[in-house]
């Protein structure tokens, strides 16, 4: 009797054992998805949407490998320090398997430094400064957006084909913005050794004062203006400089500018003749954008902006990595990353092994007013796996050296 009674709780526990991973396939994988919600809403609210149509289709198709995704979101206040704080609630309480998110370079830098102390796999979605992938990059943060130097690299031949020599700068006061005007600088200095740059204006984020911003930028007589203000900074400084003239035969160069969600609150403000990037969702006309924009619109009765995207993608890229490594364990994220191509609206991408930057790129091109609505005309996609905007591999690994 004791060698059945020993024989049948071998089995017992053998049978348990067996049945574990058959549990696990049938529990959730857990997005915690971090984002500055109430501060920057004209992006983030069809972000939200974008990531909420990414993660009904992935569940209506069965989930990744047997398991549902859920998604659970916290807002960090536009700050630092609540993107720390509200990261380890995820992390501790909630059991998430997965990190992604924020908007805001700083904010993205403090989860980018969580993930590394914590060694727990962070899918940066919006956040542009280079310093995400490179100069304070680590093994377990990628970044899907295309950052201020890519964002840089793509418009600086348009802006050297001006041969404009006197250049203005303006630019939110922050991480950034910081990188956004780094970058032109260098890139614009080494396609056009004798452009000056007459004057900086570094506004804080969100307190714009447009007038004597504008006034500052009239006293210096630039020939061409490099502008990196958005949302409602952007749409200020605008309107003042319309007022004031700033822009009448004056080139501008701006990034993000052409994105719906900062073009479309100008309305008859908008400027024409900026060469900037963007999103002309109404004129891409390849399968997958088609596909991305009847589903979108279909679901929410409402056209996509970038926003739309940048969460569509996301929550692509975080399932493509876990079915790639059949598994939500951050080391085997991490190596699943490593080269991982994802579809997405905008065609596929791939995540660089050498960075943890995908390839996604942008569209670059003039603003119009047309009947008193601001678009993208002659524009492009530039793709962002070609090398002229990546910087060289030596580059890239003397700013990973602490990686």
């Amino acid at each position: 009797m004791s060698m059945r009674f020993a024989f049948s709780a071998v089995s017992i526990a053998a049978l348990t054992l067996a049945l574990i991973p058959a549990a696990h396939a049938q529990g959730v994988i857990k997005i915690g998805e971090i984002n500055s919600y109430k501060a920057q809403p004209a992006f983030l609210e069809p972000y939200k949407k974008g990531m909420e149509l990414a993660v009904d289709e992935i569940n209506a198709a069965g989930g990744v490998n047997g398991r549902k995704i859920e998604l659970i979101t916290r807002d960090d206040n536009a700050n630092p320090g609540d993107a720390v704080r509200v990261a380890e609630e995820l992390v501790s309480r909630e059991k998430v398997d997965i990190l992604a998110g924020t908007f805001l370079s700083n904010t993205g830098l403090a989860v980018t430094d969580f993930a590394k102390q914590k060694k727990f796999f962070f899918l940066a979605g919006e956040p542009l400064t280079d310093k995400i992938t490179w100069q304070g990059g680590n093994q377990y943060t990628f970044r899907l957006r295309p950052g201020t130097y890519m964002q840089a690299a793509m418009l600086v031949p348009e802006a050297a084909k001006l041969k404009k020599k006197r250049w203005a700068l303006v630019y939110p006061n922050y991480e950034y913005g910081q990188s956004a005007v780094a970058a032109f600088k260098a890139l614009l200095k080494a396609a056009q050794p004798d452009v000056e740059f007459v004057t900086e204006q570094a506004t804080p984020l969100g307190k714009v004062d447009a007038g004597s911003v504008v006034q500052a930028l009239a006293d210096s007589k630039p020939d061409a203006i490099f502008n990196v203000l958005f949302g409602a900074d952007l749409s200020k400084f605008v309107r003042e400089g319309n007022t004031r003239g700033l822009f009448k035969d004056r080139e501008v160069v701006s990034v993000l500018t052409g994105e719906p969600e900062y073009m479309d609150p100008l309305k008859d403000e908008a400027p024409n003749g900026w060469i900037v990037t963007g999103y002309p969702w109404y004129g891409i006309t390849t399968p997958e954008h088609k596909k991305f924009e009847q589903a979108y619109q279909a679901k929410f009765k409402d056209y996509p902006r970038l926003g739309s995207v940048v969460g569509y993608s996301m929550i692509k890229s975080a399932a493509a990595g876990v079915d790639k490594a059949k598994s939500t364990e951050t080391d085997k994220l991490v190596a699943a990353f490593k080269g991982l191509q994802v579809d997405t609206p905008f065609g596929k991408i791939t995540y660089r092994a050498q960075d943890h930057q995908s390839t996604m790129g942008a569209f670059v091109g003039r603003t119009k007013n047309e009947g008193g609505k601001g678009v993208m005309v002659n524009y492009t996609y530039l793709d962002g796996a070609d090398a002229k905007y990546q910087p060289t591999a030596d580059e890239l690994k003397k700013s990973r050296s602490a990686d």
